[in-house]
């Protein structure tokens, strides 16, 4: 069995990712295996390549080739509106999106008392300092409905309040969602969060 060592680590190494457990990975790596020329070797080029040219913003925290993202970079998003994130995943699906123009700060997680992450451990040092260099006028904080990502906007709420404003993004129903389908926690947020039409 030696001579699948390297294969089965490679195996190993796939399940760690996530979204792949030891069955999704093994399936993958030999889907790999069976298109070595047209996707094997010019995938573990490309996974060299990023691995060597792969860095963080100074600025926002998204990751790109320079040390300063193209959002970072870009003239135009600098309207004074700051989107705060949990993680580079989210900023991602905030672009995705295309309804955000401004520019982003990513936090690197949620404070957690029961992991003992505080906000030294994450980039909210970093977001006050924004805040007051960058001629910032609005926060918006696009942080998870969790425990953890609403106890962090409170903590950022409070440390900046009365220096900027501050939203969050709206909760509730989402577009093609059913009442019947939906959770009690969701159906009052949107029940709070009402508007006139």
């Amino acid at each position: 069995m030696s001579s699948t060592r390297d294969i089965d680590a490679l195996i190993e190494m796939m399940a760690k990712l996530p979204g792949l457990g030891p069955r999704s990975a093994r399936r993958a790596v030999l889907h790999l295996i069976r298109k070595r020329a047209l996707l094997l070797s010019p995938l573990a080029d490309l996974m060299q390549e990023v691995a060597a040219t792969a860095r963080e913003c100074v600025s926002c925290g998204n990751i790109g080739t320079s040390d300063v993202c193209n959002i970072c970079a870009s003239e135009k998003r600098a309207n004074g509106e700051l989107c705060v994130v949990e993680d580079v995943a989210d900023l991602w699906a905030m672009e995705r999106a295309g309804g955000f123009k401004g520019r982003y700060h990513v936090l690197g997680g949620t404070l957690s008392a029961l992991d003992a992450i505080g906000p030294e451990d994450l980039r909210i040092p970093r977001l006050i300092d924004r805040v007051s260099t960058e001629g910032i006028s609005e926060v918006i904080l696009a942080l998870n409905a969790t425990v953890d990502g609403q106890t962090t906007a409170h903590y950022i709420a409070d440390q900046l309040e009365s220096r900027v404003r501050l939203t969050s993004l709206a909760q509730g129903v989402p577009i093609g969602g059913e009442l019947d389908y939906l959770d009690d926690g969701t159906i009052s947020a949107a029940l709070r969060a009402r508007k006139d039409i």
